[in-house]
């Protein structure tokens, strides 16, 4: 199993089901889009998608959480930009890929658990992340099974 995780070539070979494949194209689509928004929306998205109320903070501070979006943002859009490069040369990766997003999603998580937010009210950017949550885990299935592996 770790074989198909940790292929001995990262190569443009893809040896999962079909699907998978598929499933991660809107994925990297998506967090592409993402990070686009923290970067380029006035607010960062912190206030119109996250319900933080920045026009209650100083302007100082409502600066400070805006910048902070947006440096996430590029985060995102740098990992967005390994997707597109594991979706055109090493297709080999998209296993491996599909557990990194699993992961940031547990972990962001737990620190939401353990840092929350003082939010307005729920936040517009659960649904997106939890269709990319199960996305992931019905792409990370099938990108491990399929006709490919050897086994």
């Amino acid at each position: 199993m770790l074989n198909r995780i940790f292929p001995e070539h990262m190569d443009n070979h893809y040896r999962g089901n079909k699907l998978a494949h598929w499933f991660f194209v809107p994925i990297t689509f998506m967090k592409i889009m993402i990070s686009l928004v923290h970067i380029f929306y006035v607010d960062g998205g912190a206030q119109s998608i996250s319900t933080i109320p920045l026009d209650t903070y100083p302007a100082g501070a409502a600066q400070n959480v805006i910048a902070l979006f947006a440096r996430i943002g590029l985060d995102q859009f740098l990992i967005g930009l390994i997707f597109v490069i594991v979706l055109f040369r090493y297709r080999a990766m998209i296993p491996l890929m599909y557990i990194l997003i699993m992961l940031h999603y547990i972990a962001k998580e737990g620190i939401i658990s353990m840092k929350p937010l003082d939010l307005v009210s729920t936040s517009g950017a659960s649904t997106p992340h939890l269709i990319l949550l199960i996305l992931s885990m019905s792409g990370l299935i099938l990108s491990l099974t399929g006709k490919g592996y050897k086994d």
